[in-house]
């Protein structure tokens, strides 16, 4: 029997009462909780897209209106809120459908280059900003992963031209075409150079063009 049914009627309700207003006081709390969580991630988010660099706690808590405090009281320190800022925005990309590798070769160079391309133009800022956080372990395990998926998917768009060739030279091939479009290379043609998306998009199809025609030539003559 519970403890409510041995009570006098009005205790047992009495308590109830306070049981359900203990439960609502909790659910407010976490539910201002992440609100405050969601403005913060949020603010930052929108920083590093209009300025490209890594933005300040009290940058973040001001942009967000709330206390400087609570910013650390959710995320710890900078590096962690970064971290998290990166996870959100990589959650938010549409990533394109895989090219097939039945279409003809220039077709197939014209897509893997146009969705590389989009892709990495979406996240410049955010590459950029991260900078001085270059070498925290999550942000690097986060590139390492990010690189094996386009690796993966150079292989798969260009099977075709890559059964052709040994196991070294694919090797060899797949991180030519990894170096030449890379984000960081991207960066270079849309930040350095100051190239327009066509322009930049148009170098990056004569480069992956020339490897793959390069690396097929010369196994043709083997």
């Amino acid at each position: 029997m519970s403890e409510a049914a041995v009570l006098p009627r009005g205790n047992a309700v009495a308590e109830l009462n306070e049981a359900s207003m203990h439960t609502n006081r909790s659910d407010g709390r976490n539910r201002r909780a992440a609100e405050t969580r969601r403005k913060i991630i949020a603010a930052a988010k929108a920083m590093i897209s209009e300025t490209s660099t890594a933005p300040t706690v009290v940058a973040v808590a001001k942009r967000a209106d709330v206390s400087v405090r609570s910013v650390f009281q959710h995320f710890g320190d900078v590096e962690s809120l970064f971290v998290t800022v990166v996870d959100s925005i990589r959650s938010d990309l549409v990533v394109p459908p895989p090219t097939p590798s039945n279409r003809p070769l220039l077709g197939r160079i014209s897509s893997v280059v146009e969705n590389m391309a989009q892709l990495f133009d979406k996240i410049v800022p955010l590459r950029v900003a991260a900078g001085q956080f270059a070498n925290h372990p999550a942000l690097i395990e986060r590139a390492r992963v990010s690189k094996q998926e386009l690796r993966e998917a150079t292989f798969e768009a260009f099977a075709p031209e890559f059964a052709n060739l040994s196991d070294a030279d694919r090797e060899q091939l797949a991180d030519a075409i990894g170096a030449a479009l890379s984000l960081e290379a991207w960066i270079v043609l849309r930040r350095r150079d100051g190239m327009s998306f066509e322009k930049a998009a148009a170098v990056w199809r004569l480069t992956l063009t020339a490897l793959l025609e390069h690396r097929l030539t010369a196994a043709a003559a083997e």
